[in-house]
């Protein structure tokens, strides 16, 4: 497990709760100031059509926001540095207003028919699009640019594979689609077999 994440979130109240419940916490070290995120990470984000986002509100309560897009919406610029387009929506700001207040974000990227899940932990900094077209462009397909009003910009600090245990295979009508495509074709190809042929 990437040192930089746990030596973030193992606060004092955590470790006080492992070590009342199994006798034990987890060590901690001198992590690096943030974990960069390897070839499997980044393959794992780039294939991705949609991820949570929570963020913590000035009167500390956590909000959890789902983000959606194109696959791979959500770009990998480096080991430690994500970005994403932020469309115009329903104008609550919720998520940009938690961020203006407290930097800090966690991701939760899901892979359900893997049953596979990467969370993230970054310090996020958002930008107006309209203020910078160039770097709009940059994360923006150009059928959509017109509607992107703000760029997130996330510095990671750690990240975790969960493991798959309790996760439930879900699939989405493109994959189920690419499954059974084959079967509906061969079945389409005997029903019109079935009806041309002669009496006998």
């Amino acid at each position: 497990m990437p040192a930089a994440y746990l030596d973030t979130l193992l606060t004092p109240a955590v470790i006080a709760a492992q070590t009342r419940a199994y006798g034990a916490a987890m060590a901690t070290g001198h992590a690096p100031a943030g974990d960069g995120l390897g070839e499997d990470e980044r393959a794992f984000i780039a294939a991705r059509d949609s991820f949570y986002m929570a963020t913590v509100t000035e009167t500390g309560w956590p909000y959890v926001q789902h983000r959606g897009g194109p696959a791979g919406f959500l770009r990998v610029l480096g080991p430690t540095a994500l970005a994403f387009a932020d469309f115009r929506g329903n104008r609550q700001l919720l998520t940009t207003g938690n961020a203006a207040a407290n930097d800090r974000v966690a991701l939760f990227l899901m892979d359900y028919p893997q049953r596979a899940r990467l969370k993230i932990i970054g310090r996020v900094r958002v930008i107006d699009a309209r203020e910078n077209p160039a770097l709009a462009a940059r994360f923006t397909d150009p059928g959509v640019r017109g509607s992107v009003e703000r760029l997130f910009l996330i510095d990671v600090v750690g990240f975790d594979w969960n493991c798959p245990k309790f996760i439930t295979p879900r699939y989405t009508a493109a994959e189920v689609a690419d499954v059974t495509g084959p079967w509906r074709r061969r079945i389409a190809e005997l029903e019109e077999q079935l009806k041309n042929r002669k009496p006998s």
